[in-house]
């Protein structure tokens, strides 16, 4: 008898904004420049990965070839990687010409930054603050296939690897908790900078479009990709719990949070 070739899930995870409250000195700077209203993580999620390699490295051929691109500064950045904030108009749009096509699911968890619940969860510690996080945002993930590889975006030392780990565990016990039920899947975590790894490319774009949303109030970028996106938290939106989660039935428009 033919073995049932296992399932394989591929999560690629990225973060917009920051986790921190405070400056050296201890006054709160939330909101003041170089310190976001909110800290947003996000990923895609697929069981066809090199598709998304494949498809990314197409458009850099492309975009290498244009004529009408070739003298702009940022282009060279771009050839070597994609990332939105970045990117050029032209080349902006061809990356999400791409995106709309490609077979990836994505789910984000927006955490505007509420001193009272920092103080009392998290402690006052940011990375607190950011492991929680991810333990929601993985909560209901991980009992879906066989093996789930996840690859977290870092753009520094690779020192968060077991942080990361110790919240990805903390995931699946609120899963086996809630619902009684052993997850038996396989877990592996590979922290990567996007530059070595384009799917992570992908989640930066889609991190941005959602952060455009609740900071520019531009529904543009959104609502191209909307299509993508499965699911869209904003978790201390208490104001307007329970519906303060966005999926197909409620579908997420800016004009249904609390200002910010």
């Amino acid at each position: 008898m033919k073995k049932k070739a296992e399932k394989i899930t591929y999560f690629f995870v990225d973060e917009s904004g920051d986790p921190y409250f405070y400056d050296r000195n201890g006054n709160f700077i939330v909101g003041k420049e170089g310190c976001s209203k909110l800290l947003l993580l996000g990923f895609i999620k697929t069981d066809q990965p090199d598709i998304l390699r494949k498809s990314l490295e197409k458009v850099r051929k492309d975009i290498a070839n244009d004529p009408y691109l070739k003298d702009i500064p940022s282009v060279q950045k771009s050839l070597k990687s994609f990332h939105a904030t970045d990117d050029c108009p032209e080349v902006r749009e061809k990356v999400f010409k791409t995106l709309i096509s490609l077979p990836f699911k994505a789910e984000f968890i927006v955490a505007r930054k509420n001193e009272s619940v920092f103080i009392k969860r998290h402690q006052k510690r940011p990375n607190l603050f950011y492991d929680d996080l991810i333990s929601k945002l993985f909560e209901n993930q991980l009992h879906q296939s066989d093996q789930s590889v996840i690859y977290f975006a870092v753009r520094g030392n690779r020192a968060r690897q077991l942080p990361l780990e110790d919240a990805i565990r903390k995931s699946v016990l609120a899963f086996e908790n809630k619902w009684g039920i052993k997850i038996e899947t396989q877990i592996s975590i590979f922290p990567q900078k996007p530059e070595g790894e384009p799917a992570l490319q992908i989640i930066d774009y889609m991190n941005w479009t959602v952060q455009r949303a609740f900071i520019k109030n531009e529904m543009r970028y959104f609502d191209f990709v909307a299509d993508k996106i499965s699911l869209v938290v904003d978790i201390y939106d208490f104001d307007k719990y329970p519906k303060n989660f966005y999926n197909r039935k409620n579908r997420f428009d800016i004009t249904k949070i609390s200002s910010l």
